[in-house]
């Protein structure tokens, strides 16, 4: 199961009218990426609850077919005065949903957030939950204490079993730097200790219950590439590695023309009359003026325009964003209406406080 219901405010603007799992990363969708890992393992059977903007995720990736999988959608909301409302029942609450109407958590189940890209030896994972009888477990990372507030903290004995779970405590009330990179693994039964019609939480709710009633519940410690996307922050750094090439199984879209450029189909760049210096992508249909620069890091959507003597710095622009002539963009995210930095600070086209101007580019 993919986890896909959230609203995913800790990256807006990028989420303000797209859900959380379709945030793109080289001109695909976060949750594409899970999807093609979990084919690459055998996994054929995917079910995904949806609520926020639902029909961008079910319009996307259909019945799965074109990955080699099955795909079905649970949509989390109720009638509210005439009109269906989205409303998240929380990561356990969707699942239980899911078992009451069709049974779906009857064998084993590898549940997964659609916000993270991972490179996890699911069947390593699956083996270790077996060997140890486990009803639920949990895949972990290390990570620096100061980190800790970002996450759910497990704390484990030296058998791995869990033994208590602090939902993103303070640094100084940490009791262990054991994160929860949201990957679990779960039998049948813990679907069924879950309360049915009402929202309910895995971090805060079932694993504390989990721990209470002194279940075989283990966290597992294995080495593997876990890349979140919980902030602003982490979504910049994450293409900036992407970028550089330091992350596996994501290749470069378009033809590479030169050492660390890659171009897609029909631009229009005046190459004798502008810089460009890799690592950078530029989409299809992109158009880049006399006189412009561009520094990698950098990624740039389709349909952008680059006007004449602009400069972009390390930064990333989504589809059909034009920066005004003359202007810098220096390690922002930029769309066709707002602009974030790497701190998370947005602010949004005919903002007068800004002296950034820039706007849609299909005008």
């Amino acid at each position: 199961m993919i986890l896909a219901a959230g609203q995913g405010t800790r990256v807006r603007p990028l989420t303000k009218n797209l859900p959380k799992p379709m945030v793109p990363i080289l001109n695909k969708p976060v949750m594409e990426y899970l999807i093609e890992h979990l084919a690459r393992y055998g996994v054929r059977e995917i079910m995904v609850n949806v609520a926020f903007n639902h029909y961008k995720i079910e319009n996307y990736f259909g019945d799965g077919h074109r990955w080699g999988v099955e795909i079905g959608y649970s949509y989390e909301g109720r009638r509210d005065y005439g009109e269906i409302v989205p409303k998240a029942l929380g990561s356990a609450g969707g699942m239980r949903k899911i078992q009451d109407f069709g049974g779906f958590f009857d064998d084993t189940t590898l549940v997964m957030c659609g916000d993270a890209i991972v490179d996890l030896d699911i069947r390593a994972a699956l083996d270790e939950h077996r060997h140890k009888g486990a009803l639920a477990s949990v895949v972990t990372l290390d990570v620096p204490r100061e980190q800790v507030g970002n996450y759910g903290v497990v704390v484990a004995d030296e058998d791995g079993r869990v033994r208590a779970f602090q939902e993103k405590p303070a640094p100084e009330a940490a009791l262990s730097t054991l994160a929860s990179t949201g990957i679990y693994i779960f039998e049948p039964e813990v679907i069924e200790l879950i309360p049915p019609g009402r929202e309910f939480d895995i971090g805060s709710e079932l694993f504390p219950m989990l721990v209470e009633k002194d279940l075989p519940f283990y966290a597992q410690s294995r080495f593997f590439n876990w890349i979140d996307i919980g902030r602003l922050t982490d979504y910049w750094e994450v293409l900036q590695r992407v970028l550089r090439g330091e992350v596996a199984q994501m290749e470069m879209p378009g033809r590479e023309i030169r050492p660390g450029v890659w171009v897609g189909l029909n631009t229009s760049i005046a190459w004798d009359s502008v810089q460009i210096v890799g690592p950078c992508y530029i989409g299809s249909n992109v158009r880049i003026d006399p006189g412009v620069s561009v520094i990698g890091p950098t990624w740039i959507g389709r349909g952008c325009h680059l006007r004449a003597a602009s400069r972009i710095e390390r930064s990333v622009l989504f589809d059909y964003t034009r920066v005004g002539e003359g202007q810098t963009v220096s390690e922002k995210i930029l769309s066709f209406n707002y602009c974030v930095d790497r701190s998370g600070q947005a602010v949004y086209v005919g903002d007068d406080t800004t002296s950034l101007r820039w706007g849609d580019a299909r005008g």
